[in-house]
């Protein structure tokens, strides 16, 4: 999920400083006696009909709003049921995959929830096919039958992360009497069964969100109303953290601010965990870019210093990352740091060289405006114009849907982009980076990675696919589609007024805004 989205689960560090003021005492009360919990990001929500939508901002929304079959328990790493009362693959060859429906699940209308409407939820996202939406992560699916309360998913190949994939956003099922089969949803509207109910909705300003009564499924009911504050940038949203706009801060202070985080803060109670954020350089290898040809790739992964960027942009608070898989995921490996050890423009200039690439290399960097992106766009630039093989425009893009359609058109030769992954496995890391018709839309496709990422999500022994993820991240690593260069963790701050923090968020891309309450 393009900042979209598995994670370590490590155990929180949440730290709290005497004193302060319980400022929810001075706010309007809800329904429940006490005030709305604010919570404030700079993810942005591109779509809200999760057909359309295949990000951290939205799918965060969608946690709150909308059930899946399954979902994944804070600090687990399998999912557990959800809307459905069971799940289990039918047989042995992990090609059918059965799941039952609780009963007397019901959509914010009313209406009760039924298999057809996840029948319905399945079939239009393949259906519509959004160039921003969540299809690709289905391309094993072949149909869906819906009889009685059970739904049966029919796959074209053995896929053991299909139950994984059912647990995300993507599989948010939605009221087929509120929805069109072949188009988004375009009313600023959504009809979900999940712990809240949408209420009001401004697009990149806030979501009102209230506790749905009429709730069931695996989490716990939300206890309080919340309204969730979507900030520009990382500076908007320290500057409501500091004047007391928010109770909640996620996803992204100031990289300053979080390298200062320490137990004598005043009001403060902070949690960092997971670890499995990740950020590339991808590049569009379509016919005419400018990094069309590898050794255009290859020459700027071997100028890129991860380090300084993790130093100078990050001040630490990232780790240098060498491969597609993050350290701590179960088939990591380095082929880049193994290709290039250190930083080098002396390579990269025999790269261009030996492919007679006249330099130096003209080409655009597409950066989405938010958090630290365009200071570590600057220091991309900086470095790699350093060698004196290259020249780099930045190319800004405002709103986060904007730059989503900007690089699915091909409008940049390459564009920086985040990742948190939809579940806790390595297959997420790399079927939707590199994969066939990818979510990076930068229009690579290659045979052996194709039938290596097939060969990994054959084998139900998770495990057992180690050897074959290696191996395909040294392809990848040589053909350099996208450039991983760092790995972070996961950071939330709340007042000290506020539990439930340390629940929030574990790098899944399962926001649970229902776990914030008031002490």
């Amino acid at each position: 999920m393009g900042s979209v989205r598995t994670r370590v689960i490590a155990a929180g560090l949440v730290l709290a400083a005497a004193g302060g003021v319980a400022a929810w005492q001075l706010l309007p009360l809800d329904a429940s006696g006490h005030g709305t919990i604010r919570v404030g990001t700079t993810d942005a929500v591109s779509a809200l009909d999760p057909a359309g939508a295949y990000d951290a901002g939205s799918w965060a929304l969608y946690s709150n709003v909308f059930q899946s079959l399954l979902t994944i328990k804070p600090g687990a790493d399998t999912p557990v049921p959800d809307a459905a009362s069971s799940c289990a693959f039918v047989g042995q060859k992990l090609t059918t995959y059965r799941c039952e429906l609780r009963p007397d699940l019901t959509f914010s209308s009313g209406r009760q929830v039924t298999a057809e409407d996840v029948k319905f939820s399945f079939d239009r996202i393949k259906q519509i096919n959004s160039d921003q939406g969540p299809a690709p992560l289905f391309n094993t699916l072949e149909s869906v039958k819906a009889e009685g309360r059970a739904v049966t998913f029919n796959l074209t190949a053995p896929d053991a992360t299909f139950p994984f994939k059912i647990a995300t956003g993507a599989a948010s099922i939605v009221d087929k009497e509120q929805y069109p089969a072949k188009a988004l949803r375009q009313d600023g509207k959504a009809d979900g069964s999940g712990p809240f109910t949408l209420t009001g909705y401004k697009a990149r300003s806030t979501a009102e969100l209230k506790p749905n009564p009429a709730y069931k499924g695996q989490a716990k009911p939300a206890r309080s109303a919340v309204t969730v504050r979507y900030f520009k940038d990382s500076a908007q949203l320290d500057q409501a953290w500091r004047d007391h706009q928010i109770e909640v801060a996620h996803r992204d202070m100031p990289p300053a601010v979080l390298a200062g985080l320490n137990p004598g803060l005043k009001d403060t109670r902070y949690q960092a965990s997971g670890g499995t954020e990740t950020r590339h350089v991808v590049f569009n290898v379509r016919p005419g870019s400018a990094v069309q040809k590898p050794a255009v790739r290859q020459a700027m992964a071997a100028a890129l210093d991860r380090s300084k960027i993790a130093t100078d942009v990050y001040k630490g608070t990232v780790t240098p990352l060498y491969s597609l898989v993050p350290a701590g995921i179960a088939g990591h490996s380095t082929p880049f740091f193994d290709t290039y050890p250190s930083p080098s423009g002396a390579v990269a200039r025999k790269l261009l060289t030996d492919a007679g690439i006249p330099t130096p290399v003209s080409l655009t960097l597409g950066v989405n405006v938010r958090g630290a992106n365009v200071a570590e766009a600057e220091e991309i630039k900086r470095q790699l114009e350093s060698t004196g093989l290259f020249q780099l425009q930045i190319k800004p893009v405002d709103a986060w849907e904007d730059f989503q359609k900007a690089y699915a058109a091909g409008q940049f030769d390459a564009y920086t982009i985040g990742w948190i992954a939809d579940f806790p496995d390595a297959d997420n890391f790399l079927a939707p980076l590199v994969g066939k018709d990818s979510s990076m839309n930068n229009g690579f496709s290659d045979k052996a990675v194709e039938d290596l990422i097939t060969r990994t999500q054959s084998f139900q022994a998770r495990g057992e696919a180690s050897n074959d993820f290696h191996e395909l991240q040294r392809v990848v690593s040589q053909q350099i589609p996208l450039l991983p260069i760092w790995q972070k963790k996961d950071y939330v701050l709340s007042r000290e007024a506020v539990t439930g923090l340390q629940y929030l968020s574990d790098g899944t891309g399962v926001w649970r805004l229902w776990e914030l309450n008031w002490l």
